[in-house]
């Protein structure tokens, strides 16, 4: 199945990559839009149960109360703004562009040891060391990532590119995860537009099963797992949303969140460092259009979590790893109704109503 993209789309997709699968089945009469499935996670082997059907379900659950828009371009009691103190009491400078500093009160400390407790082969813990980081994309109280211009998002990414080096050698530094809550529905404690970087000693759970999936599709067939599925999504063009020379953004075959998103760099890239200038120019202008496209979904600023995941830094090679940024936005069906991970989600696995490639077409239409 392909889709028919809009013209501003099909410009970048016209020479379509070939995304060279090693083999396809597909059995007659089963329909991805009609009949109960599951689909896998190539990359971290996870599944998730798909029910188109169940789109049509009335809801009488809980509603949202959809979060305004921000109108003060600074506030006196914002921790975040220029010159204001912070929760823990230090100033802020008077900045004017990205401004980065350790989080007043972090999960993370640089200086726990190398403590552990052991109980035979049930009981595990060993200290865990750090740093954590946050980083205010604006001195503008009231912007959003996708309200900014593209400039302005550049100099975050190249904000975000320098904190990875920077963390990347120090010593004890294995992992560097960066990330936005965005909105009250996300947790995040602070409207001002911000982002966190946590930099740790252990390679985390998520980015462990990414790598060692990356790492098994490479040993098995001898190329990218990323390099290819971009291909075959821009090959196949039903779940692609938007996309430039350098980057696309999907709603990935196996999302699990209702309008997930996967924004992917064409080239191999394995970490944010290795992006040239027209790269960064291209990762920002892509940001902009997915996230102008997400608050156009239900006219209201969309909560998400938004992290990057790259290649670990703890020295090793990583020949499998390529740069991706994963958005997870918890909305539904409007700005009041969100999928809740409950019941058979929290204890056998995640289920979606509405297919990623339907998801796709409503963003795909949006600007």
């Amino acid at each position: 199945m392909f889709a028919r993209l809009p013209m501003g789309l099909a410009r970048w997709v016209t020479d379509r990559e070939t995304s060279g699968q090693r083999g396809s089945v597909s059995t007659a009469g089963f329909d991805l839009q009609g009949n109960v499935h599951r689909r896998l996670n190539p990359l971290t082997g996870d599944w998730v149960l798909v029910s188109p059907h169940r789109s049509a379900r009335p809801w009488q659950g809980q509603s949202e109360a959809p979060q305004g828009p921000q109108v003060l371009p600074y506030d006196p009691a914002c921790y975040l703004c220029p010159g204001n103190a912070r929760a823990g009491g230090l100033l802020n400078p008077r900045y004017e562009s990205t401004f980065v500093f350790d989080n007043d009160f972090a999960a993370l400390r640089f200086d726990e040891g190398g403590g552990q407790i052991s109980v035979g082969e049930l009981l595990h813990a060993r200290s865990e060391s750090g740093r954590c980081r946050v980083i205010c994309y604006s001195p503008l109280h009231h912007l959003t990532l996708g309200q900014m211009p593209a400039a302005a998002i550049l100099r975050v990414i190249d904000t975000w590119a320098g904190e990875y080096q920077a963390l990347a050698v120090l010593p004890g530094i294995n992992s560097v995860t960066i990330f936005e809550n965005r909105g009250a529905m996300m947790g995040a404690s602070n409207p001002h537009p911000h982002g966190q970087i946590w930099a740790s000693d252990t390679v985390p759970n998520e980015v462990l099963k990414e790598s060692a999936g990356q790492l098994k599709y490479l040993e098995r067939g001898g190329s990218c797992l990323l390099c290819d599925y971009a291909a075959l999504e821009i090959e196949q063009c039903e779940r692609l949303v938007c996309a430039n020379e350098r980057f696309v953004a999907v709603v990935p075959f196996w999302a699990v969140w209702p309008f997930e998103t996967l924004v992917l760099p064409r080239a191999h890239t394995a970490s944010l460092d290795e992006l040239d200038g027209s790269a960064r120019e291209a990762f920002a202008e892509i940001l902009k259009d997915l996230t102008t496209r997400y608050d156009a979904l239900f006219d209201v600023q969309f909560p998400y979590t938004m992290g990057l995941h790259q290649r670990p830094t703890d020295g090793r090679n990583y020949p499998q790893w390529h740069l991706h940024a994963h958005f997870y936005p918890p909305l539904l069906r409007s700005a009041t109704v969100r999928k809740f991970m409950v019941g058979y989600e929290m204890l056998a696995e995640p289920q979606r109503d509405i297919s990623a490639e339907l998801a796709a077409a409503r963003l795909r239409e949006l600007k």
